[in-house]
């Protein structure tokens, strides 16, 4: 085993380091990446956490050994959370270890959009005075300032250390799968603890300012519900205590938004697993959310030129066979046994609308061919993994395939963002970023077309005049993307819509289109989802509205009260008048006292709340409570009707 990387000043070749302005670094060859930030200045050097050397994150005492790009992070870069987040992982981690001597630690990454985890084996759940305990220890660890240090392995040494030394059958397991010839592992203090881990880390200890140990919660090895029961401890970091309070406090808000108790209150729907965890029982008032968001979804794609179709929710085994999905995806799928014949539930709308397409030739004139669809789907997620609406196994897609020539591609992306900013506008989002992903290492499809794919869908941000982020790499074997990651009312963000240049499912199905030349070509395909899952995306908009949605989309937007018997049949009438106008209305006609109608109204969040009485008899008017409790006597029935329609056509 070899210790702690050190300096190695050889100083007899220069290397070139390309930096983010495009200004070359000369230095040395095998120098570190902190003797390049001295380089550039004491400021930086001090200021700095990792570094980035061809886009990839490395520690500070990095070796550089040949040109490169080459980038320090501080703490103001993108990736700096991350650095900081996977450290405080490593701390809190010695602090259970040494808190209790008998946890083995599994495995503990940062995560998105900010935050980490780490599961530990052990006898009994942590309780909150271990929570405490823990938080107390990570605080001490902190205040040491003691340096993180990577040292290497051979793979056997390290399954060695594992068997041997700390007892971790955990850790083995996950070596014994690694095809490499050494790993690296990091501690810091008195190295007492060490960790098998990639990194990279920030320098010390003490550059994590502000860190809170959030909660724990049952968890599986390896996602499992068969295999050992983990304890999965929760903590988030920042590099100053007042962004640690902004977070905290956001997660109080988002308990009180939490779409499962909402989802209660308004009667919108339950996911109780006992008739299936993951199927979610949709209620009258939650369709009729889920129908205003089809309804605008289907004006919005006929409007765009789309055939809106309809495809069959199992098919035989071929199809999944032809698709690639029994191959890489089976697992995730829900298998239906025919009589001795293998189907299965539709896990993607993808190969329906490869078959529609397949179901005539087009001439290269007819294209682009725009396929879209809300289709249910079905996909076997593990139990453990499911939450709310959030994450289930049964959900309906917007899914949308674009056949087009290659000279149509950059077009036909820009009307999809333009498309996609429309409908985020109109559900009251104001925040949303693009990122491209772009190709990984294993690929299908020729390079020419990932270089021209990958440029159309950067040339479209351009054109539009939108910032975008690149994710190297991060592309899927069958082609780049767009993802948006929309941001909500306390400043969550959600990845929703995808634009995916697909090179995989062209070629399985054989889908063509008779060119000039009158032979077949291959289109480009471009798979795309707006909403994504629509239960999903209702969930957000019910955390992002905690609960008042606007009127446009509220499932109740008027309930008129009588005050009393007398005025049941006025009642009657009021609301009938709004619902042949298409304003969905209901009369609350229940024995109970008007007072408690009125906050049970106010509790559901209804937009509108009308109350009848002899006044109103008399006038043919209404009295009309709007949310904040302002009330108006002597409304026109038409007046209130005008004002909704004209909320309606303004997404209000």
């Amino acid at each position: 085993m070899r210790g702690p990387l050190e300096k190695n000043f050889t100083g007899d070749k220069m290397v070139k380091l390309t930096l983010p302005d495009e200004n070359i670094l000369e230095i040395s060859k095998g120098k570190t990446v902190r003797d390049a930030a001295l380089q550039i200045g004491q400021g930086l050097a001090d200021a700095s956490i990792a570094a980035k050397i061809n886009g990839k994150l490395v520690d500070l005492h990095y070796v550089i050994e040949n040109d490169a790009d080459f980038e320090i992070l501080t703490e103001k870069s993108e990736e700096a959370l991350h650095v900081l987040n996977h450290s405080a992982a490593h701390i809190m981690a010695e602090a259970v270890v040494e808190l209790f001597p008998n946890a083995r630690p599994t495995i503990g990454p940062s995560i998105e959009p900010v935050g980490f985890y780490y599961d530990f084996y052990i006898e009994k759940p942590f309780t909150q005075e271990d929570l405490d305990r823990i938080q107390k220890k990570v605080d001490e660890i902190i205040a040491e300032d003691t340096k993180f240090l990577r040292e290497e392995m051979s793979l056997a040494e390290a399954i060695k250390y594992y068997q041997k030394v700390e007892d971790n059958k955990f850790k083995v397991e996950i070596l014994k799968e690694m095809e490499t010839e050494e790993v690296s592992f990091y501690s810091h203090g008195n190295g007492a603890f060490k960790d098998l881990c990639r990194g990279p880390h920030v320098p010390s200890t003490k550059r994590v300012k502000a860190i809170k140990i959030l909660n724990a919660s049952a968890a599986f090895w390896r996602a499992d519900a068969n295999r050992e029961s983990l304890q999965r401890v929760y903590g988030v970091a920042f590099f100053n205590p007042k962004e640690l309070r902004k977070h905290v406090n956001m997660l109080e808000e988002a308990k009180k938004r939490d779409h499962r108790i909402i989802g209660r209150q308004l009667d919108l729907f339950d996911t109780a697993d006992e008739w299936g965890p993951g199927m979610p029982l949709i209620f009258p008032k939650g369709r009729a959310i889920l129908e205003v968001m089809r309804d605008f979804w289907n004006k919005e794609h006929e409007k765009a030129g789309y055939e809106i179709v309809q495809t069959p929710h199992v098919y035989k085994e071929n199809v999944w066979q032809t698709s690639g999905h029994t191959e890489y995806y089976v697992e995730n799928m829900f298998p239906v046994n025919l009589k001795g014949e293998k189907w299965y539930v539709k896990p993607m709308n993808c190969p329906g609308h490869m078959m529609i397409f397949n179901r005539r030739t087009y001439s290269y004139k007819e294209l682009p061919i725009r396929i879209g669809e809300m289709g249910t789907v079905y996909r076997y997620e593990l139990s453990g993994a499911l939450h709310g609406l959030f994450r289930i196994r049964s959900f309906t897609q917007d899914d949308a395939h674009l056949f087009m020539l290659s000279e149509q591609l950059e077009d036909e992306i820009v009307d999809v963002i333009q498309m996609i900013n429309h409908f985020y506008k109109a559900f009251g989002f104001t925040d949303w970023e693009f990122f491209i992903s772009t190709k990984p290492e294993e690929a299908i499809g020729t390079e020419e077309g990932w270089e021209h794919a990958t440029s159309s869908l950067k040339n479209a941000l351009v054109r539009l005049d939108l910032p975008y982020k690149i994710k190297a790499g991060e592309g899927v074997f069958y082609g780049p993307k767009i993802d948006v990651d929309v941001k909500d009312a306390i400043g969550r963000r959600w990845q929703l819509a995808t634009i995916q240049v697909d090179f995989n499912l062209p070629d399985r199905f054989d889908i063509n289109y008779i060119g000039e030349d009158g032979q077949k070509h291959r289109p480009f395909v471009i798979h795309r989802v707006i909403f994504g899952a629509t239960e999903r995306f209702l969930a957000i908009l019910i955390e992002h509205y905690a609960g008042k949605l606007p009127v446009w989309l509220s499932p109740i937007q008027v309930t008129v009260i009588p005050i009393t018997d007398e005025h049941i049949e006025y009642a009657k009438q009021v609301s009938l008048n709004f619902q042949n106008e298409g304003i969905r209305a209901e009369a609350d006609l229940s024995g109970e006292r008007m007072e408690y109608k009125i906050r049970q109204a106010t509790m559901q969040k209804i937009p509108y709340i009308i109350n009848v009485g002899d006044k109103e008899v008399e006038a043919q008017t209404i009295a009309v409570r709007s949310r904040g409790n302002k009330v108006e006597f002597g409304v026109k029935i038409k007046n209130l009707i005008e004002k909704i329609h004209k909320q309606m056509e303004n997404y209000e």
